[in-house]
């Protein structure tokens, strides 16, 4: 069995909190609101529905980035694995809280703008793009001469 997936638009509620484990590993903290609107018929208002509010967790070089780009307020779409997390208590009672560990989570850009900047892998990398394979179909351009589609690969 699977951790069931959840993916929408979500804000935050608070500014992403990144920290790093002992083992170096960064670790980014989210606080997200999913929430349902709807326009009201009658008084062509928007109202707030119910709201669902999670913690979300971003890992490694994501975590880095997400502390970087997002601030509290803005609207984000989000994918990730809900997770019960089970802990007790220091007086020794036994709780559990949801928590999404996320996949994948950038800006929404329904009412934002955003720029988007590569960056560079890291970890052994020359920089340089290995040759491409023989038998490749899209690593050359096709010979003078021939365009005719059925000379396109599929995809």
């Amino acid at each position: 069995m699977s951790l069931p997936v959840i993916s929408g638009v979500a804000r935050l509620t608070d500014d992403p909190e990144l920290r790093y484990a002992a083992s170096g590993t960064a670790v980014c903290k989210l606080r997200l609101a999913f929430n349902s609107r709807k326009k009201n018929d009658s008084t062509g208002q928007w109202e707030d529905g119910d709201t669902f509010f999670v913690d979300g967790t971003v890992f490694n070089q994501e975590a880095e980035h997400a502390a970087e780009s997002l601030q509290r307020g803005l609207e984000v779409v989000v994918t990730g694995r809900l997770k019960t997390r089970r802990y007790e208590t220091k007086e020794g009672e036994k709780r559990s809280v949801v928590e999404l560990m996320v996949d994948g989570i950038g800006p929404a850009l329904k009412f934002a703008t955003a720029t988007v900047n590569k960056m560079q892998r890291s970890g052994g990398s020359t920089g340089t793009r290995p040759a491409p394979a023989a038998d490749d179909p899209w690593a050359t351009a096709p010979p003078a001469g021939r365009n005719s589609r059925d000379d396109i690969p599929p995809f």
